[in-house]
């Protein structure tokens, strides 16, 4: 795999105040507007990175002539966690800003989180953004209200006169993308798990690693916002049994760490606490465990 992985430093020594990593895979479409945004929207300078999964579709090309673009390249589609770790190689910022390629950040979605990077003062943190999405899914933690499900159908102009006025207050539990951490942190806990690959559920197992790590401080920024899109290329891959990884990894279920660890989605209040677990899901937990390594055995 390694030998079939290219690198394309452009970007020179800079005060940037991210390295934003974003995945890739023949999306050339969502990615030029995401990159557009961030561009436009952005308060502060920001080294963007790019890991392109094939790129069959014109992603290259169009790369090779972005200046201020930085990318890594896998011929095969090696997924999330192999292509934004190899992508941490060539940041230069202190702090990584995973963001999907179907995210389109809003004006001085950035800001708020350099605002509370620098008032937390301390490395120990994982913070995400507030996406605003188009369908209603059960997450507790985006906002809700159609402005296009593709870039063909965004309703910009509607999106930038109206998304400042959505109510959201910050909220505990980051898990999701766009996520900011000290790249200190993310090679502490080795960044993405590859045993995730292609890649889910490797978003909780990456809050569980910094949560062994020592770290409770998660939060969500109400004020931090990106529209996103939703799910475009995990749509088109057969996706691997994170749940099941999870639970076999860990010993808990990812609803058990996402509902009482984090308590993701509730009201932002400080710093977590290691919750008690009620016996009942303690067991469930373990049963599910069981079931779960002896159809592996099979």
């Amino acid at each position: 795999m390694l030998n079939e992985i290219q690198k394309h430093l452009k970007s020179l020594d800079k005060p940037y105040r991210f390295s934003v990593l974003i995945p890739t895979w023949n999306n050339l479409e969502y990615l030029q507007l995401c990159i557009a945004a961030i561009r436009r929207h952005s308060t502060f300078t920001h080294q963007i990175i790019v890991h392109v999964n094939e790129g069959k579709d014109g992603t290259l090309a169009w790369l090779a002539e972005q200046p201020d673009v930085d990318y890594t390249w896998s011929k095969e589609n090696i997924g999330v966690c192999y292509g934004l770790n190899i992508a941490r190689v060539l940041c230069k910022a202190n702090y990584i800003c995973y963001l999907n390629d179907d995210m389109y950040v809003l004006p001085e979605w950035d800001k708020y989180l350099w605002e509370e990077v620098e008032k937390i003062g301390h490395p120990m943190f994982l913070l995400s953004g507030t996406a605003i999405e188009p369908t209603d899914t059960g997450n507790p933690c985006v906002l809700v209200r159609d402005f296009g499900d593709s870039p063909q159908h965004l309703k910009e102009a509607q999106l930038l006169a109206e998304y400042r006025a959505l109510e959201k207050g910050d909220w505990a539990g980051s898990t999701w993308p766009p996520i900011v951490l000290h790249r200190d942190l993310w090679d502490l806990v080795g960044g993405l798990s590859i045993e995730f690959s292609p890649g889910m559920y490797s978003d909780p197992d990456l809050s569980m690693k910094l949560w062994e790590a020592g770290v409770r401080y998660f939060k969500g920024l109400g004020q931090s916002r990106v529209y996103h899109f939703g799910s475009r290329s995990t749509k088109r891959k057969r996706m691997n049994r994170g749940r099941d990884k999870f639970l076999l990894k860990w010993g808990v279920s990812s609803r058990i760490f996402t509902n009482k660890y984090l308590r993701r989605g509730a009201p932002f209040a400080g710093a977590l606490e290691m919750p008690e677990i009620p016996a009942a899901d303690r067991y469930k937990s373990a049963l599910k465990r069981i079931l779960y390594a002896m159809r592996r055995v099979r």
